[in-house]
């Protein structure tokens, strides 16, 4: 499959990877491989991120800290560790 950039409008009937910059208007299915959010968000135990699709190991990259941020479990309450020093934390309340 092939990989670009862009902006615009999506259409593929047979799998995109690369970027989109904008909104997302309608149903997106598949592997999200990395997404950007707050402190504020990893902290909010009914943030979506912490409640849709959460998934052991699963990346984020937290622009309040500029690092990368990795789930310890599935659940909404499962504590995210900064993976660039593997001790500090974030735990959902």
């Amino acid at each position: 499959m092939a990989q670009t950039s862009f902006t615009g409008p999506v259409a593929s009937a047979n799998g995109f990877i690369g970027s989109v910059t904008g909104n997302i208007t309608g149903n997106v299915t598949g592997t999200l491989t990395s997404t950007t959010t707050t402190s504020t968000a990893l902290l909010a135990i009914g943030n979506a991120v912490n409640t849709s699709g959460k998934a052991l190991g699963a990346t984020l990259y937290n622009t309040t800290t500029k690092t990368f941020y990795v789930a310890q479990g599935s659940t909404a309450g499962s504590t995210w560790i900064d993976a660039s020093d593997g001790t500090t934390t974030i735990t959902p309340v």
